[in-house]
Parts: structure tokens; sequence; C-alpha cells
């Protein structure tokens, strides 16, 4: 197939770009700067610039593209570019496949288990309601931002990705560098849930996204069976071999980390039910497993 893939220099996206053209596919990378590849077109996310000829022939789309949630303390400006990012960005893609004479059969639209919010102990599935703050605002309006794809006939999925267990990136890639060092350490309680999934089956979830016709909307992508903080830093010392005795109390997770500090300590209990009843079988449900996959070359 031909495949658009949008976010294609981050952490999921390279692996994703990877593993299509090891299977075959035609995979047409859009960036925002100048193309200087055969496989790139430009497009400009934030004033709805994007090149129909670049998604002509396209099977799917897979949009990934945002400002990274953990990368800046939460600025009102940054807050803003998040939500700008995917905002703005899913809508003017969307609207670019809604517009094609033939459009692609599927747009697979990222998203984040951070719709929940804070559900403490209590499990949550995809039919469960947004929850209150900032990050699930932003995750309603940037799924509401696909809206035209959908309404013109496109299948339309969500994506709610969880934290990705992965080594060369993202935020469980900077806590690799300090479980090693054996600074590791629960934060504030480490009783607050936490949805991981293995950079492998992140990428193998968002092919069966594509590949199976009866989803649309929203789908969990997460481990079977989510953990608390405290058994995800007991499972790195036992795989890294590091003692755990440290703890970040919560007072200077939030001196440190301001706003961005409700993230961290919060508590998201999802679990992937839609994904399971497709018949997606993970390769890493556990986290030993993911952690080990993690440190293994290559990710994906």
């Amino acid at each position: 197939m031909r495949i658009a893939v949008t976010g294609a220099s981050g952490l999921i996206g390279r692996a994703l770009v990877r593993s299509l053209r090891a299977d075959g596919h035609d995979v047409v990378r859009f960036v925002r700067r100048e193309p200087a590849a055969a496989d790139e077109a430009r497009w400009d996310p934030r004033r709805g610039g994007v090149d129909p000829a670049a998604l002509a022939g396209c099977a799917a789309v897979v949009h990934l593209a945002g400002a990274g949630i953990g990368d800046h303390r939460w600025t009102a400006a940054y807050k803003e570019e998040i939500r700008a990012s995917r905002v703005e960005g899913t809508a003017a893609m969307a609207r670019a496949v809604a517009a094609l004479d033939e459009p692609p059969a599927v747009f697979v639209s990222g998203s984040a288990v951070g719709y929940y919010g804070d559900t403490g102990d209590r499990p949550v599935d995809e039919t469960a309601p947004p929850g209150r703050g900032f990050l699930p605002e932003v995750c309603v309006e940037w799924e509401a931002a696909a809206d035209p794809a959908r309404r013109a006939g496109v299948r339309t999925v969500f994506a709610r990705t969880g934290l990705v267990v992965a080594g060369e990136g993202g935020a469980w890639g900077r806590m690799f560098p300090v479980f090693r060092a054996g600074l590791g350490g629960r934060l504030g309680s480490g009783r607050q849930y936490w949805s991981y999934i293995s950079l492998h089956d992140e990428i193998a979830a968002l092919r069966h996204l594509v590949d199976t016709p009866q989803l649309s909307g929203p789908v969990n992508l997460t481990a079977p069976e989510p953990l608390t903080n405290r058994e995800v830093t007991a499972a790195m010392g036992r795989v890294l071999r590091r003692p755990t005795l440290l703890t970040v109390p919560a007072p200077v997770l939030r001196a440190v980390l301001g706003e961005l500090s409700q993230d961290v300590l919060g508590s998201q209990r999802a679990r992937p039910v839609r994904l399971l009843e497709s018949g997606f079988v993970f390769r890493h449900p556990g986290i030993d497993e993911a952690i080990r996959a993690a440190l293994a070359r290559p990710a994906a």
C-alpha cells in the first residue's frame, strides 16, 4: 500500500515507517520543512496547507504529529503549542483527506489515554467519558478535529496511546539512564497507575488499526493490564539489576515540573478492550518483557 505518515521524525513515527517499509509499503512522510528526499512532502499544519498530490493514491493516512507533552515546562505558551499542534494539524489533514476525489480507506489519528484524566484505581475502557483538566480537554478537541474525514465516509480511528516503553526516546527513554545509575525510584506515592505499551506493540497495534476494517472511533493502545508506578519502578530495578530505593516526593515534582506534575502523579488505568476484542495479540504484554524489548535493538 501507499501510506502517508505525519510525525514521521518522532519516536513512534520513525519506528512505524521502518516497519512499513520492511514489509514493502510505499511511505510518504509529511514534513514541515522543504522536502529533502523523494519520499517527503511538505505540509503546514498551522496554516492548513497540505499538498493533495502527495495524498493521491494513499490507502491510509497515519497522523501522529504533535508537540511533545513532556518536552518543556507547561507555560501558557507551551500549552497552547501542545493544543494547536494537535488540533490544527489534525483539522488540516482531515480536511485534505475529505477533499480528495478518491480518499484513503482509513484515517488513523493519534490521541492519548490522557483523554480519561485521573481515574484513580478505576479501570476504564473506550466507553469512558473524558476526564477534567488540560490534557483531557486537548484530547477531546484533538479527536473532534478529525471530523471532516469521518463525515466524508473515511473510516476514522483514534489511537489513544499510553506510555510507550522505548529505549531511544520519549519519556521512558529519559528514565533509563537514571535507573541505570541507580538513581531511579517511585514518583510520589507510587500508587498511580501507568498504562504502558512496548514500542513494538505500539507499532503492531497501529498497523492493526490500518488493517482491521471493523475498527473505528477510539481504541486504547496500552498493554492488557496497567501497573502502578511502584510496580513499574520495581520492574525497572529487576531488569536493570539496580537499586530503586529513592523516592521523588510529590511536592518536589510539582516544584520542578509545574502543572505537568499533575500528569506524572495522576493515575490512568486504561485497558485495551477494543484492541483485544478485535483479535490483536501482544508480543510484550508484561512490563519486564516490555523493558527488555526496549533495551534490544532494533526496537521495532
